[in-house]
């Protein structure tokens, strides 16, 4: 008993209001015996057990599977302590994009929500009369999501200052990333490009036509090339301090769209994949063979989570983010308000919220579906197959019957209501995120 107060699976349980739960004797609770750090109820009611074995009889009569691979699916449902169902659910499997789920876990609770990335911009020399006599220096700090607008906002606090020419080079160091290209010669050439307007790419200038209108278009003409240093020039002049949107909103865009290079880019941030998964693992208080990672972002078949440890480290999530006064919501898409991305042509619950997971042949959805009679209701799918349409549209009906049998809730239950705007696109570019540092 004191394991399940101690996975704190209990605390969310009971902070959903209006729950309708069979109650459970709690000689039953100590007589269902889990794996270390997590004690479930058996389920008094088996309509989960029952949907899911329908479901996996469904693969079959599809020829999605064949009968003697059905051990290759796997699903965990549950609610709070009760256990709802359970197919493979220990089993570490091919998780794809769900090990996205490990990234933000890590990442929210080692930098916390409001973190920002640092991208500095200094220079070797002297300004006079517009130019610059020195290396213009962009010294990364890890931000997942500087994109063009962030470039065009620091090329017009530069102009500014009153630089419009630097005789000498674009030098980065650190790690820096731009349009999710984290080779940083490569991204540093883009971010050249960005600075003086009249180089424009279509892309860019695509870019700028979404920022307010009346942005300023900079003008800053860059003599030198691009090159990569190891350090920065100790002799430097800081002119600007860039900070990135916060982490929390970085979080939400990479897994609204999936994007492997925000995961990586966040993944190296804490320590790497070996960092991501043991400490995934003991935040979500699973066994750490649940949780098997090669990288932040699920490229790769050696990434491996058990469904289980997936819904135990969303749990982890959305205890973190009630924390900062926060929720799921304000970290993943959302159905039926988040209308971007991923949740395109899903048919998912009313305000599910879910992380997808797609590889040549496995496709997985993982997240939290409110009910009237179970209140949340957690769940992971991993399907191992080629025919990835077929089995997202499986995986939409399973929920959709799962909640049939439990009822749609009366309302989106304060723990899981968005505190951040959703579907709205974040204000990349924004002046006031730039700390100029030089007055000329």
């Amino acid at each position: 008993m004191l394991a399940l107060f101690g996975s704190g699976l209990i605390s969310i349980w009971l902070e959903m209001a209006g729950v309708n739960v069979k109650p459970i004797d709690a000689l039953d609770i100590l007589a269902w015996q889990g794996s270390p750090g997590l004690v479930f109820a058996a389920d008094p009611n088996p309509a989960g057990a029952t949907t899911v074995l329908e479901y996996l009889k469904g693969l079959q009569t599809l020829k999605l599977v064949a009968a003697n691979q059905t051990q290759s699916q796997g699903i965990w449902i549950q609610s709070g302590p009760i256990l709802m169902a359970n197919h493979q659910g220990t089993i570490p499997l091919p998780a794809a994009s769900l090990t996205k789920i490990a990234t933000s876990l890590v990442a929210l609770n080692n930098f916390g929500p409001d973190h920002q990335f640092q991208t500095l911009v200094s220079a070797t020399g002297p300004l006079h009369n517009g130019v610059l006599h020195g290396d213009l220096v962009i010294t990364g700090g890890g931000d997942p999501l500087f994109v063009s607008e962030e470039a065009i906002a620091i090329g017009n606090s530069l102009n500014k200052m009153g630089i419009k020419r630097v005789e000498g080079n674009l030098v980065i160091t650190g790690n820096f990333a731009m349009n999710f290209q984290r080779n940083p010669v490569l991204a540093g050439q883009v971010l050249k490009q960005a600075l003086h307007s009249a180089t424009w790419s279509r892309g860019i200038a695509f870019q700028h036509s979404l920022m307010p209108k009346g942005t300023p278009k900079p003008q800053i003409v860059i003599a030198g090339r691009v090159k990569l240093e190891a350090q920065a020039n100790p002799q430097q002049t800081l002119l600007l301090r860039h900070h990135s949107l916060p982490l929390k909103q970085i979080i939400k865009e990479m897994n609204v769209f999936s994007n492997n290079e925000m995961a990586q880019m966040l993944a190296d941030a804490v320590g790497g994949a070996q960092v991501v998964q043991s400490t995934a693992a003991r935040l979500a208080r699973v066994p750490q063979s649940e949780i098997q990672l090669i990288n932040g972002s699920g490229l790769g078949q050696e990434n491996r989570i058990s469904p289980r440890a997936v819904c135990a480290m969303f749990m982890a999530i959305q205890q973190q983010a009630l924390s900062y006064q926060l929720s799921l919501a304000d970290l993943f898409p959302v159905s039926g308000f988040d209308h971007r991305g991923t949740l395109h042509s899903r048919h998912l619950p009313p305000a599910t919220i879910m992380k997808t997971g797609t590889l040549r042949d496995v496709s997985a959805l993982a997240g939290v579906v409110p009910t009237r009679d179970r209140g949340l209701v957690w769940f992971a799918i991993i399907n191992r197959g080629t025919n990835i349409g077929a089995f997202r549209t499986g995986q939409d009906q399973l929920l959709q019957r799962l909640v049939q049998q439990l009822q749609v809730a009366p309302g989106i239950p304060a723990t899981l209501a968005p505190h951040l705007a959703v579907n709205t696109i974040p204000q990349f570019g924004a002046a006031d995120r730039n700390e100029m540092l030089y007055g000329g």
